[in-house]
């Protein structure tokens, strides 16, 4: 099964962007740690930017570090994040949210307004923080989601549980991603080939001098 052709990916940030962009929000203020726990878990889960907008309090287990999320078509998926993301989340919700929640608001990322975050704010916010990273180029939600995906699968993740994690009804979606890893391919076939590494010093089986 090939890759879908015709499928245009954004360049991946680096792992060092991707820190940068972490500490671009002023996490002393309210607003600003909710803005850090809002990276933290895109980036954390590779969510699309409608699943977070639409992201509900209730979906997210803590204890668990699992997200129950409903994507395209209305399919449910579980996503893990990570300690980082579960420790900002966790801030937000006990120092910040309560604040902002004036209307027993569903929403788990509210505005200062108390309202849900949209898709149009968190564009706008990304592309701010990207900014001052220093990230290059333009950033968008589906530039993060690309990082989550790229970086897992260059650390070594299972295409398959990417697949589920993604969210994508098709691998050859998730497959895509393997283009832009060579340096992962070049890993694993270095590591696992028996013929990938030079055998000099050694004489093929039968040969007689």
């Amino acid at each position: 099964m090939s890759p879908r052709p015709g499928l245009s990916l954004p360049r991946p940030l680096t792992e060092r962007e991707v820190e940068a962009l972490l500490v671009a929000p002023d996490a002393s203020e309210p607003l600003g740690a909710r803005d850090r726990a809002m990276l933290e878990l895109m980036y954390a889960s590779g969510l699309r930017v409608s699943e977070v907008a639409g992201l509900p309090r209730d979906s997210v287990d803590l204890d668990a570090r699992i997200l129950r999320v409903r994507g395209k078509g209305g399919k449910e998926r579980l996503v893990p994040f990570g300690k980082s993301a579960e420790g900002w989340i966790r801030r937000y919700l006990e120092e910040v949210r309560p604040a902002l929640d004036r209307s027993g608001a569903g929403a788990l990322f509210l505005s200062a307004r108390g309202r849900p975050l949209t898709r149009q704010r968190l564009w706008q916010l990304l592309e701010a923080y990207g900014r001052k990273a220093g990230v290059r180029g333009r950033l968008t939600p589906h530039s993060l989601r690309h990082s989550f995906a790229t970086h897992l699968l260059e650390h070594g993740a299972d295409l398959r549980a990417l697949q589920m994690m993604l969210g994508h009804a098709d691998i050859a979606t998730t497959q895509v991603y393997t283009r832009v890893t060579p340096s992962r391919l070049r890993t694993v076939y270095d590591r696992y080939h028996p013929r990938a590494r030079s055998r000099r010093g050694k004489k093929p089986a039968g040969s007689v001098n």
